[in-house]
């Protein structure tokens, strides 16, 4: 068995970050069942790239809509009709855990709040992703990932010296909260074992990347200091940074104080790097400015898999900056099988990346493909809610699924 089976989630989720916990959590084991609108569902069915390269009018082909929704069931509702609100009471009385990420009181409005649903299901863990929170003097203010990287300083924090600001290269705040839901689902989860009652979970995206600071907020509080932009650079430590090569390629080092020596016999300057002023690290810190230039000369006289390899055998941590291409093609990236693959029934074999955990104790998580717009939503409302086929039809007729 897989770690959750026997947990039912209902995500009322769309776009990103509530997608990926529910994805986690389904290839983990639970049941996650994904209510979508019956005209289009999710916005990214809609959102390149596509599975052929071609738009695609039925909302079945998109790479991006199947990154994040592996392994879920699909039924559509419509949450502004009466109706659709009385089927989505019904799933709620069946799920663990509810996670939504509507604007903040927008579920309120049909009656799906966790107030409304909590008295059906004391036992429910319900999960609210918001921009910015149930409370606070922007709680009420929308956003998207990149709003939050630049809201919380993360935007701030990163990009070369003396330029501007940079956003990471991937939706980092979007995908940070999918992981900061899950946890947080699977922690009320346990402390419902103990108590035997649900909980509100009010989870900020903004907050999120606030609490990724971490280690900039530590020199913050410890220093009073604003740390500057510094590229690949690292505030506390050199050499930590991303160097280029003679064959356009870069390598990235990160060493403490046993590796600064063996990393200068490796670029053979090692009669300069035995000069006491660099003999610890908060001295090369102190020197940075004339270490770095000279690391990178000695570097760039090498091709990127000639330093790695020297590097290597010096026992340097150390690694070459590589494109996707490279890393999904990967030796090890394959003996890990960090690339698996699915059938699906209207783009065919598609690729895809399976988390990244590997269970010795329990079946390995799952990796099935994501589901077409609808396709469960009969066997969902007959099978765990008891639907009738005439109950089903006169929901189709009127719209609501």
């Amino acid at each position: 068995m897989r770690p959750l089976e026997g947990i039912t989630v209902l995500e009322l989720g769309r776009v990103l970050a509530c997608p990926f916990a529910g994805m986690i959590m389904a290839e983990l084991g639970a049941r996650v069942i994904k209510l979508e609108h019956p005209r289009g569902g999710d916005e990214t069915r809609s959102y390149e790239p596509f599975a052929d390269g071609d738009s695609d009018r039925q909302g079945e082909r998109s790479a991006y809509f199947y990154a994040c929704n592996r392994s879920k069931e699909s039924v559509t509702v419509n949450f502004k009709s009466a109706e659709g609100q009385v089927l989505v009471r019904d799933l709620a009385r069946h799920a663990d855990v509810v996670i939504e990420n509507f604007p903040t009181g927008a579920l309120k409005r049909y009656g799906l709040d966790y107030q409304a649903l909590e008295p059906i299901n004391p036992a429910l863990v319900y999960l609210s992703c918001t921009g910015f929170g149930q409370y606070g003097p922007l709680s009420s203010r929308k956003g998207y990932d990149t709003v939050f990287q630049a809201m919380s300083g993360l935007m701030g924090l990163t990009g070369e010296a003396g330029r501007g600001p940079v956003k990471a290269g991937l939706p980092v705040a979007d995908l940070t909260s999918g992981l900061w839901i899950a946890i947080a689902a699977l922690s009320a989860l346990i402390g419902r074992q103990q108590t035997g009652r649900g909980a509100f979970v009010d989870m900020s995206m903004l907050d999120g990347q606030v609490s990724l600071l971490t280690l900039a907020a530590a020199r913050y509080f410890a220093l009073g200091e604003v740390p500057e932009r510094l590229g690949t650079e690292h505030p506390g430590r050199v050499p930590s940074a991303t160097f280029a090569c003679a064959d356009g390629g870069h390598v990235h080092i990160t060493g403490a104080d046993q590796h600064w020596m063996p990393l200068c016999r490796a670029l053979e300057i090692e009669g300069w790097g035995a000069d006491p002023r660099f003999a610890d690290n908060s001295s090369r810190v102190s020197h940075r400015d004339e270490i770095m230039p000279e690391l990178a000369r000695a570097i760039a006289r090498w091709s990127r898999d000639t330093v790695i390899a020297k590097l290597d055998a010096h026992g340097v941590p150390s690694g070459p900056v590589r494109d996707i291409d490279e890393v999904l093609s990967d030796a090890h990236t394959q003996a890990r099988q960090m690339v698996r693959e699915f059938d699906h029934p209207v783009a065919g074999a598609f690729k895809g990346l399976p988390l990244p955990f590997k269970f010795d104790g329990f079946d390995q998580p799952g990796f099935a493909r994501p589901p077409l717009l609808g396709e469960h939503t009969n066997a969902v409302l007959a099978n765990l809610l008891g639907y009738d086929t005439a109950r089903i039809s006169g929901l189709k007729q009127e719209g609501v699924i």
